[in-house]
C-alpha cells in the first residue's frame, strides 16, 4: 500500500503525461469493441479528437450497451470480459450494472485501492496488530451473490473478495479478519439489521482501535445501536450465545463490566465499550462534515477521522495520501478526468476542463473515462478542489450534482452544506443531521425547510437567529438563491426542529426495508412527501 501511494504521488510530477498515457491505453485496448469502432477510437490521437467523438454522457446512454453485456454478449464496451458487476444507486434508487473487468481492477481500481490505505496503517499501525481490532461496518459478503444473466455476481464492492475473483491476495480490508467479518450463525436474507446486531455484539468483546464505514451514516448509528441493543448484548455476553444460539464461552465478568459502564455514565458510548479507540474511517465531506465533529466525541477524545476515497462504483476521483481531513489527489492513472463547472447544466456537448485547468476553491462535476467501459461519463457527482499538490489537484467529494429549483434558486448539495456551517458557526450551535424540501407557504410562494437535528437543544431565540443567518449564507453562496428572494418568488428558510435520535430512527427504518447499509446515505434534499413524513413525523405539504 505504501508503494502504491508513492507510485501516485509520483504521477502527479507529470500529471498531463499520465492523464495522455490512460487515454492512449484505453483507446488501443478497446478500438475493435463496438462503442469503439462506432465512435472511431483508432482514429483518436488527442484529448480534442476524443471529446468531438464522444459526447460526455450518463449511466442511461451506456444501460444497452451494459444490458447486452450482462446478457452474455462480449467485446461491446470494452474487450475484456467482466468478472463482476459492481451495484450502485442511481438518482431513481434503481440498481446500476458497473461491469468491473480483470483490466479496470489492475489499471484503475486497485492502485488507489491500496494507496486509501495507507495513511491510516502508517499513523494507527496497531489496527494491523489483531484481526479483531477494526469493525468494518461495509464488510458484508454473500455466500450466494445475485447474478447477472451471464452469470456473474452483480454486488456491492464490499461484497466482493477482491483475492478470490481477481487474484489480488493482498487486498483484504483490515477488520475482514475479524470473528465477525463472516458471520457465525444464520439470518436472514435482507436482514441487514440483525446482522449489524451480531456483529456489535461479538465487538464489544474486543478491543477495538478502528471503525471502518466509508457511509459516515452507518458509523453515525453506532452509538445508537449499542444503547437500542444494550440488553440483549449484555445477556448475550454473560450466557456465551450468538443471536440466541451457544457461541464462545460465557463471560460475566465482561458482561458485568458493561453493566458498570452504563449505569455510571447513564448511558452507553463507544468511547465507553473500547476506550483505545483511534480512528475512524469514512467520508468526511457533504452533510457528515456538519455532524462529524461532535460525533466523534461519541467515540472519544482524540480519534482521528480519516476520509475515505472520493470514489463511486463506477470508478475513483480522488484519494487522500497524507492526513488532510477531507481531500485527496487525484488518480492520475485511473481515468481520463473532465471537468465541468458546477454551476452549469450537464450536457452532451458540454466544454469541459483537464485537471491542470481547475482552480482551487471551485465546484467541478466529474466526467471520467477509463479502459474498463466508461467513456466521458458523468458520475453525478460534483467536486471541490481544495488545493494543489506535487502537480495535481487536491480533490474533495462535494455532493451530488443535482439541484433543488423551485424558483430559480439553483440550490446544490454544495452550497447548502456551506451554508448550513455558516450558519451554525455563528451561533455556535451543532447539530446531529439535516435534510431540506421545499413547502409553500400560507400564501403559496415555496420556501426550504430544514428538518434539523440538534446536538443539543436549541432555543427558540437561538432557532430563529439560525433561521435569518441561514438566509443570509444562502444568499452568498448562490446568485439563483438571492434573486429569486428578491424577487419575491422565494420565502425565508424555516426549521423544524427534531429529536436527537430522528435521523438514526429513520436511518434504521430504510435498512430495515432491506436496502443494504453502505447504500443507505446521508441526502440532504428530500422531496418525497413518505419519506419526509418518516423522518419528521408530519406529513408533507407537497
Amino acid at each position: 500500500m505504501f508503494a502504491a501511494r508513492e507510485r501516485l504521488a509520483g504521477e502527479h510530477a507529470d500529471l498531463r503525461g499520465a492523464q495522455r498515457q490512460v487515454l492512449a491505453d484505453l483507446l488501443e485496448f478497446n478500438a475493435g469493441t463496438e462503442f469503439g469502432r462506432r465512435h472511431g477510437f483508432g482514429r483518436i490521437r488527442t484529448i480534442d479528437d476524443f471529446r468531438r467523438a464522444v459526447p460526455v454522457q450518463d449511466y442511461a446512454a451506456h444501460a444497452p450497451l451494459i444490458e447486452r453485456t450482462a446478457a452474455g454478449e462480449r467485446n461491446l464496451l470494452s474487450a475484456d470480459t467482466p468478472v463482476v458487476y459492481f451495484t450502485s444507486s442511481g438518482s431513481t434508487g434503481a440498481h446500476k450494472k458497473v461491469p468491473v473487468t480483470p483490466r479496470f481492477m489492475s489499471t484503475t481500481f486497485m492502485p488507489f485501492y491500496f494507496a486509501a490505505w495507507a495513511p491510516l496503517i502508517e499513523h494507527f499501525p496497531e489496527v494491523l496488530e489483531r484481526p479483531d481490532a477494526v469493525l468494518n461496518l461495509k464488510h458484508d459478503p454473500l455466500s450466494a451473490p445475485p447474478t447477472t444473466t451471464d452469470g456473474r455476481p452483480h454486488v456491492g464492492a464490499s461484497q466482493v473478495d477482491f483475492g478470490a475473483r481477481f487474484g489480488e491476495p493482498l487486498s483484504a480490508e483490515p477488520g475482514t479478519g475479524a470473528p465477525w467479518a463472516t458471520l457465525p450463525v444464520p439470518t436472514e436474507p435482507g436482514d441487514h439489521l440483525e446482522r449489524a446486531y451480531l456483529r456489535l455484539r461479538l465487538a464489544v468483546q474486543s478491543d477495538l482501535r478502528c471503525l471502518i464505514g466509508i457511509n459516515p451514516a452507518m458509523i453515525a448509528a453506532v452509538p445508537h445501536q449499542l444503547n437500542l441493543w444494550w440488553p440483549r448484548i449484555v445477556k448475550e455476553v454473560r450466557d456465551g450465545t450468538l443471536g440466541g444460539l451457544p457461541y464462545g464461552s460465557p463471560d460475566p465478568g465482561r458482561a458485568a463490566e458493561l453493566e458498570r459502564l452504563a449505569d455510571y455514565f447513564g448511558t452507553v458510548r463507544p468511547a465507553h465499550v473500547w476506550p483505545r479507540l483511534r480512528a475512524l474511517f469514512c467520508w468526511t465531506t457533504g452533510v457528515a462534515s456538519l455532524y462529524l465533529p461532535a460525533l466523534r466525541e461519541e467515540f472519544g477524545v482524540g480519534v482521528t477521522a480519516l476520509p475515505a476515497p472520493v470514489a463511486a462504483s463506477e470508478g475513483p476521483v480522488g484519494v487522500a495520501l497524507d492526513r488532510h481531513p477531507s481531500a485527496g489527489g487525484l488518480v492520475a492513472s485511473a481515468s481520463a478526468y473532465e471537468f465541468v463547472p458546477a454551476d452549469e447544466d450537464l450536457a452532451p456537448d458540454s466544454a469541459t476542463l483537464l485537471p491542470h485547468e481547475l482552480e482551487a476553491g471551485q465546484d467541478y462535476h466529474v466526467v471520467f473515462s477509463h479502459v474498463g467501459g466508461l467513456y466521458r461519463y458523468a458520475v453525478g457527482d460534483v467536486v471541490r478542489v481544495v488545493d494543489r499538490v506535487g502537480g495535481a489537484p487536491r480533490v474533495e467529494y462535494a455532493g451530488r450534482g443535482g439541484r433543488c429549483d423551485a424558483a430559480g434558486e439553483r440550490l446544490r448539495d454544495a452550497q447548502v452544506v456551506r451554508a448550513l456551517r455558516t450558519a451554525l458557526d455563528s451561533g455556535g450551535l451543532a447539530l446531529r443531521n439535516v435534510a431540506c424540501r421545499v413547502e409553500p407557504t400560507a400564501d403559496g410562494t415555496p420556501h426550504h425547510l430544514f428538518a434539523i437535528a440538534p446536538h443539543t437543544p436549541w432555543s427558540a431565540a437561538e432557532t430563529d437567529r439560525f433561521a435569518h443567518a441561514l438566509d443570509r449564507a444562502l444568499t452568498a453562496e448562490s446568485d439563483g438563491y438571492a434573486k429569486a428572494r428578491s424577487a419575491g418568488r422565494l420565502g425565508a428558510p424555516a426549521v423544524r426542529l427534531l429529536d436527537a435520535g430522528a435521523f438514526v430512527r429513520d436511518w434504521h427504518a430504510a435498512v430495515g426495508t432491506g436496502i443494504r447499509p453502505t447504500q443507505v446515505k446521508d441526502r440532504l434534499f428530500r422531496q418525497d412527501d413518505a419519506l419526509w413524513q418518516r423522518l419528521t413525523g408530519t406529513p408533507g405539504d407537497v
